[in-house]
């Protein structure tokens, strides 16, 4: 079956989250967010009304995204690798939230939580939930 992007995010990680490992990740509802932020960042990025310098960061956050190379590769670890991507991606929403209209980010949001809140909250624990060294080196590639 072929499915884009968006769904193949989706499927994998709702499919490892019914595995033992799955099951016990303390980062299980922040992977749950990984397909709503990629959504999130394709809409931003077509969006007339966000400046050329934050669409720059975001294109870089797709482009992580999509790559098969990051930090925490989801070949090699599976779905617990989205967690490096969910965590760029909160950090450039976040950047957005600074630089634009707050309603910019809520009218492209198809998550079901407050955006505003969501994206708070993952950067107020990307460091724990990767650990200094690799959150530190993410915040660095889209400065």
């Amino acid at each position: 079956m072929d499915h884009d992007f968006y769904q193949k995010i989706r499927t994998d990680i709702r499919t490892w989250l019914q595995t033992k490992t799955g099951k016990s990740s303390k980062w299980s509802e922040y992977l749950l967010l990984a397909p709503d932020l990629f959504h999130l960042l394709t809409k931003l990025a077509l969006d007339k009304d966000v400046p050329v310098a934050e669409k720059a960061k975001i294109a870089g956050a797709l482009a992580y995204f999509i790559s098969p190379i990051d930090l925490i590769p989801e070949a090699i670890v599976g779905p617990i690798g989205y967690l490096d991507d969910v965590a760029l991606a909160a950090f450039v929403i976040n950047s957005v939230m600074k630089n634009c209209d707050h309603a910019i980010i809520t009218r492209h949001w198809a998550g079901e939580d407050d955006v505003l809140v969501l994206v708070q909250q993952i950067v107020d624990v990307s460091s724990d939930m990767l650990g200094n060294k690799i959150w530190d080196k993410l915040k660095r590639m889209v400065k």
